[in-house]
């Protein structure tokens, strides 16, 4: 029974989806998944850092594990194929969703593999070749925001392919996400396409962001800068506030407004990385203060646990647009570059994506053949 008083469904109200930001398979058999959906989670985000965890640990993935391998599948193909299964078992529960919201919401996302995040070709060929594979309208096909991400994303727009952009840190690469969105929806609107058909979220990375920045300003104060202290714990929000008056910009002029009489969708800012990472800060920080309509929030275990049990739902994106612009420009005059900031976040987030894939490959062909000889 779905629970219409939770803080989860408050923020449906306001226009905010919440997406679980995890996967693994007892997840999905248990039943577990099926009750946040029932409580009001409307979609789901994996990475190669999530499945690294999730097939790595006990025994869950044994069986499909030594059938994959037994069928001939080397490593790469085995870890691929147990997490297509857990996708596509995630979008089927799902799809009940996509359909009452009109393909606008639940969705389940994958990565394309991350040592393609600087080949623009590669990326659009994996991600082709994974979405054909799934066969599903409600998958989203995860790709880097990198420069050579940018020209892929706009390509599987105008071919209809659903695209999370993920490991978006700063307001310029933000920027470029948009347009390939925007111009991907009219070369696929061009080509005879029906717009209402495709989606799209941008995945604004958020906590990274404080940690990096927080590290900078403490820097700072300890040699000196002591009013700097008070903009500990700001830079994430006021970047992720000043990033959705963008989007309403963006999504509100006369090229967009073309497209939605279409039947377009918005690209939804989606919020990602949303633990806390600082124990001095609320746990539910991250989910509280980005609250606001055409956005998702894509939260972990603890973060969404924490939510439902303490979490206020009231409109805050849109407050105190003012101190996050003042916030931004305090520290690039105390000089502390945002853009040196995100761009060393956005190679340490494509590093970390990239060792989790080779652990969980390197994991998985260790067990896969323990498995086939046992």
């Amino acid at each position: 029974m779905t629970d219409s008083s939770n803080s989860i469904q408050q923020l449906r109200k306001i226009g905010q989806s919440v997406w679980l930001d995890n996967v693994y398979r007892s997840l999905i058999t248990s039943g577990d998944l099926q009750k946040l959906i029932d409580l009001g989670v409307t979609g789901l985000t994996s990475n190669p850092t999530i499945f690294q965890k999730a097939i790595s640990a006990g025994s869950d993935y044994d069986e499909s594990m030594t059938r994959h391998a037994e069928s001939g599948k080397d490593a790469v193909g085995v870890f691929e194929a147990l997490a297509i299964e857990d996708i596509v078992s995630v979008a089927d529960l799902l799809a009940p969703v996509y359909q009452r919201t009109g393909g606008a919401d639940g969705f389940a996302s994958l990565e394309v593999n991350p040592h393609l995040a600087h080949d623009t070709q590669g990326t659009i060929s994996e991600a082709r070749r994974l979405f054909k594979l799934m066969e599903r309208p409600n998958i989203m096909i995860k790709v880097p925001g990198t420069p050579e991400g940018i020209p892929a994303i706009r390509q599987l727009i105008s071919e209809g392919i659903n695209v999370n952009v993920t490991l978006i840190f700063s307001l310029k690469a933000y920027a470029d996400v948009r347009e390939a969105y925007i111009s991907g929806q009219e070369a696929f609107y061009r080509s005879g396409g029906d717009p209402s058909t495709v989606s799209s979220v941008a995945s604004f990375f958020v906590s990274r962001v404080d940690t990096a920045v927080d590290a900078a300003i403490s820097e700072a104060v300890n040699a000196g800068n002591k009013t700097l202290g008070s903009l500990l714990g700001k830079a994430a929000i006021s970047n992720a506030r000043v990033a959705y008056q963008e989007f309403g910009r963006s999504f509100g002029e006369d090229r967009f407004v073309a497209l939605k009489e279409e039947g377009a969708l918005v690209q939804r800012p989606l919020w990602a990385s949303t633990s806390t990472k600082n124990p001095a800060l609320s746990d539910v920080l991250y989910v509280e203060e980005l609250i606001g309509p055409d956005t998702v929030n894509t939260l972990p275990d603890a973060t969404l646990a924490a939510f439902l049990d303490h979490g206020t739902a009231q409109q805050t994106l849109d407050a105190d647009i003012e101190d996050a612009t003042d916030t931004l420009f305090a520290l690039e005059a105390a000089g502390i570059k945002m853009d040196d900031i995100t761009a060393k976040l956005l190679e340490d987030g494509l590093m970390s994506f990239a060792d989790s894939y080779d652990e969980v490959v390197e994991n998985v062909d260790s067990k896969r053949a323990s498995l086939v000889r046992g």
